[in-house]
């Protein structure tokens, strides 16, 4: 299989990726994760929104989706959100976080 400096450099990486993790987990509630979920499933919300609202960049928001969703619902957001130009903010567009028929 692999030699053990790979297996200890997987069981480091994996570490560290537990750490952050933890890290995250420690500034957002459980209803602040459950919105950043939400808001990143919608399409029209950009990740830019979600980064002025809870203070997480785009890769931050992929691994704590990474880690709450199942690996499949996980595989099918990340192919709809890919490339897509909704979910990337353009400087010129005002700021806007919920849709006026919103409450």
């Amino acid at each position: 299989m692999g030699d053990i400096p790979t297996k200890i450099l997987i069981v480091n990486a994996l570490l560290l990726w537990k750490l952050i993790l933890k890290i995250i987990y420690k500034r957002l509630n459980t209803s602040e994760v459950d919105r950043i979920i939400e808001m990143a499933w919608e399409d029209r919300t950009p990740f830019e929104a979600i980064n002025f609202q809870f203070n997480l960049k785009e890769k931050e928001v992929i691994n704590l989706m990474r880690s709450n969703l199942k690996k499949s619902s996980f595989k099918l957001w990340r192919k709809r959100v890919s490339g897509r130009k909704s979910k990337h903010w353009f400087a010129d567009q005002a700021i806007r976080f919920k849709s006026p028929n919103q409450k």
